[in-house]
């Protein structure tokens, strides 16, 4: 229940912080105001990241504010909790008020600034918001040791909202842009398959039996004389290359043996079995 009001106050603060900005109070005016509460504690911002044009919120990039407190009360004081808000002129009044754009990241840190001290934390928040300049309210709540809660103003000045500079290294920007040309050549590629090639004759493929294997044995291929073996058939000796064709290892050795040719003489006559009477 304690760390839900003290989140409370934060955005309470942050609300009357808006109101002495809708009131045309200097920020200095508006942190002596909130000051008058008995509490002898002073509290600055700095950014320590800022450029020299003013301050800039990175989008997608932490923001890192370093708060300087001075405690001149006689007793410690704890700093609670550290947030803000931001906001913008309101359209509908023509920029007379604010509105509130975006709360800010809150957050607890329980730190106790010795009597006479001083001490610094490190406050950081992150955006992601369209670019524009925007007023910057960061609050403070401090307890001290009766439990007494006190909110101070750390800071309420005018801020840029910026995207972060592209490189041409950004991982993540190449991975994208491969992404976006996979996906493009892909798309090409199914319309050059599905209407493109329809539109091209097709070439003829094949041909006859002898010029496809021709072509793929590509053209006669010469024969050793060695490798020629005579065979005895029907029509006469022929000659076949190469090793054998086949497996002889399953054909009885009978049939292995080559039959010799008979030799007829192209003169001789067949015998009369006899003289016709």
């Amino acid at each position: 229940m304690v760390f839900l009001h003290l989140y409370n106050l934060v955005l309470l603060s942050a609300t009357a912080f808006s109101a002495f900005a809708q009131e045309d109070i200097s920020p200095g005016d508006a942190a002596n105001t909130v000051k008058s509460t008995n509490l002898a504690v002073k509290v600055s911002a700095s950014f320590p990241s800022s450029e020299i044009f003013g301050i800039k919120l990175v989008n997608g990039h932490p923001t890192q504010a370093l708060l300087s407190f001075t405690n001149d009360e006689p007793t410690p004081v704890n700093i609670a909790f550290v947030g803000g808000s931001l906001w913008a002129p309101d359209p509908a009044t023509k920029g007379a008020t604010s509105r509130i754009v975006r709360n800010v990241t809150s957050t607890r840190y329980n730190v106790q600034i010795p009597a006479g001290e001083k001490e610094s934390v490190s406050y950081s928040f992150a955006t992601e918001l369209h670019p524009q300049d925007l007023r910057l309210q960061l609050a403070v709540v401090l307890t001290n040791e009766l439990g007494t809660t006190f909110t101070l103003s750390a800071f309420n000045e005018t801020v840029s909202v910026v995207e972060p500079d592209a490189s041409l290294f950004d991982l993540q920007l190449i991975f994208l842009y491969l992404f976006l040309l996979a996906i493009f050549l892909g798309t090409l590629y199914f319309v050059y398959n599905t209407w493109i090639t329809t539109l091209f004759p097709q070439k003829a493929r094949g041909g006859k039996g002898g010029e496809r294997a021709k072509r793929s044995s590509g053209g006669s291929k010469k024969v050793d004389p060695a490798d020629q073996t005579a065979v005895l058939g029907a029509d006469g000796p022929a000659v076949t290359s190469g090793a054998k064709a086949y497996d002889e290892s399953w054909i009885p050795a009978a049939h292995l043996q080559r039959p010799e040719a008979r030799r007829v003489k192209s003169g001789a006559r067949p015998k009369s079995r006899g003289k016709a009477e």
